[in-house]
């Protein structure tokens, strides 16, 4: 197993450790799609990550449509599982729904027009958001790619974009995209 196979499916297998991985039909319909076995006594079922195999054209597809590509340890992730969206204590993930190619993964990324037309020409490319409820953008910051193409994940103050039309960088939750997966693993075997 290559390294970056045997790194993506400790971080997947941290999903499960760090979110409770619960799906309701109408609240989390992507998470529904993703769901295993008998529902409670509430409704809700769990879900899990499914490994599926994504052809790399996708990807030429999404990238006509972005300012840059994803770090490469990210472009893995996207075109080897599908997940929804998971909380993962300093951030939450964005969906990879399940469906051909990666449409619902642009979906995803690009839902709230005001922060994505504001994000992108800044160079800022969400991938997900703060935990909980936090609804403030977290991304690859495509300005400061290194010579591996991996670069610095930012969180960015949502309401400065909306209210103020500025885009303000409030912390760097990983100089690199491989250094977030790692400290998400790191947390994950501590819980």
């Amino acid at each position: 197993m290559s390294d970056w196979k045997h790194l993506l499916k400790r971080y997947v297998a941290t999903f499960e450790r760090l979110d409770d991985m619960s799906a309701d039909e109408l609240l989390n319909p992507i998470g529904w799609m993703l769901a295993v076995g008998e529902s409670d006594p509430y409704g809700f079922k769990q879900w899990q990550a499914t490994e599926i195999s994504t052809p790399d054209s996708c990807l030429q597809k999404l990238y006509a449509k972005l300012p840059g590509p994803f770090p490469p340890l990210f472009e893995r992730l996207v075109l080897s599982y599908r997940w929804a969206e998971v909380d993962l204590h300093s951030y939450r993930l964005l969906a990879n729904p399940p469906g051909q190619g990666l449409d619902g993964l642009l979906d995803q990324m690009s839902r709230d027009s005001g922060l994505w037309d504001a994000l992108l020409p800044a160079g800022y490319l969400q991938f997900g958001r703060g935990p909980d409820i936090d609804y403030d953008p977290v991304c690859f910051d495509l300005g400061s790619k290194n010579k591996v193409g991996d670069c610095r994940i930012v969180k960015i103050d949502h309401e400065e974009i909306l209210c103020n039309y500025r885009v303000k960088v409030i912390s760097e939750l990983a100089p690199s995209f491989e250094d977030l997966v790692l400290q998400t693993i790191e947390l994950g075997e501590r819980v």
